[in-house]
């Protein structure tokens, strides 16, 4: 049987926010996470022990996307105001802020080289900036409904988009044109990514479902209804081997990609799961959702040998298609049982969930608006507020 460690657990629970948890990023550091919300402002909460966290005000309507740089000195943000800020994820708390869209902007994405932003918004459009001069470079247009994610492949040749057009789109950076449409979808695409390698694309759907392609052959080569309601996010595993998906039926789930099969199901959250998201080294990920709670978890199972582990279930009949071979429960005891032919797991888990210092900070030593074509100052200036308040 399965030992305790092996299994993912609650490492952290941090509460600040004070509405819904819309987006979650950890820094390429492991040193802190970065947390978007309803409230309209952006945490950085710091991963060491009884560190103060720090509320990033600014945005004058809901946090949609949240991204670090690569260096992970700076942090973008995108927001229902339409526009983008970068932000220094410090207590200096400066940020430049700049109008990207003519509506919501649903996500933002640094490329792996750090120098291009990719932008995704309810103007049906998809933007691509440049981050040291601040300039826009081109648009891709051919979404005909809201887009809800876009993501640049690893090596920056691709940029993926979805949204509810029902499509999943790929496009190529050089031509500006969109190469591939991938449908199929029972209602809209909410979320799309990359694989670490860059040979798939894995996309979520309003019908439930998470859908992987080979971008290569163009040909679906997994498709997972593992869920039972619309599934709002995922996140790969830097391995390329796991998958994790939040969905509003208020459970994260993590899928083996090389069984072919669902391992774990998460319960923490009371209300959909809005966010989930791996550390770059793969050892943590968040999750978070509209119960306002951000929650950490130590992975753990990404040493184990799953072949191994399935055999010993092997005697365990199941009546449910593709089995849930894991449920897990915080907070309260761990035990083994089988319930419906599954085995279920409930750890110790929140172990260092003191409430942190929480700072507010709110600075913005640059604003602009980034057109087509030309820099436009926005009228007016901003004050050079820099509030400290401890909460």
């Amino acid at each position: 049987m399965a030992s305790v460690m092996e299994d993912p657990t609650l490492e952290r629970h941090f509460k600040g926010h004070k509405d819904v948890i819309s987006c979650a990023d950890f820094n390429p550091n492991n040193k802190q996470l970065a947390t978007g919300s309803c409230d309209k402002s952006l945490m950085i909460w710091n991963l060491a022990p009884k560190a103060r966290a720090f509320r990033f005000v600014g945005h004058t309507d809901v946090i949609t996307g949240v991204n670090f740089a690569p260096s992970g000195s700076m942090v973008a943000s995108s927001s229902r105001d339409q526009t983008v800020r970068l932000w220094t994820p410090s207590i200096k708390g400066e940020s430049t802020v700049f109008k990207a869209h003519t509506a919501s902007v649903r996500s933002v994405h640094f490329s792996r080289d750090g120098q291009r932003l990719v932008t995704a918004s309810d103007d049906k459009s998809v933007k691509v900036w440049g981050v040291e001069r601040k300039k826009f470079l081109y648009s891709l247009n051919r979404h005909t409904n809201w887009v809800r994610c876009a993501r640049f492949s690893p090596d920056g040749r691709l940029i993926a988009s979805c949204g509810d057009d029902r499509t999943v789109r790929l496009w190529d950076t050089s031509s500006h044109q969109c190469i591939n449409i991938f449908t199929d979808y029972g209602g809209s695409a909410t979320f799309v990514d990359f694989n670490s390698s860059g040979t798939c694309i894995a996309s979520s759907g309003a019908d439930n479902t998470i859908k992987i392609w080979d971008i290569r052959t163009n040909k679906l080569i997994q498709h997972y209804k593992v869920h039972n309601a619309g599934v709002n996010c995922f996140s790969f595993h830097p391995s390329g081997n796991y998958l994790i998906s939040g969905s509003s039926d208020s459970t994260i789930k993590i899928l083996d990609l090389l069984e072919g099969r669902l391992i774990y199901t998460l319960h923490g959250h009371k209300g959909p799961v809005l966010t989930v998201m791996f550390s770059r080294d793969g050892d943590l990920f968040a999750s978070g959702g509209a119960d306002s709670q951000v929650l950490m978890w130590k992975t753990n199972f990404d040493s184990l040998n799953y072949r191994e582990l399935l055999s010993r279930h092997s005697k365990r009949v199941t009546p449910d298609p593709p089995p849930h071979l894991m449920d897990i429960y915080p907070r309260s005891h761990h035990r083994h049982h089988p319930q419906n032919g599954t085995v279920e797991i409930n750890p110790v888990a929140d172990t260092q969930s003191t409430d942190p210092q929480v700072v507010e900070v709110g600075r913005v030593v640059f604003s602009t608006t980034w057109m087509p074509f030309q820099l436009q100052p926005i009228s007016g200036k901003h004050p050079h507020t820099h509030t400290l308040r401890t909460i």
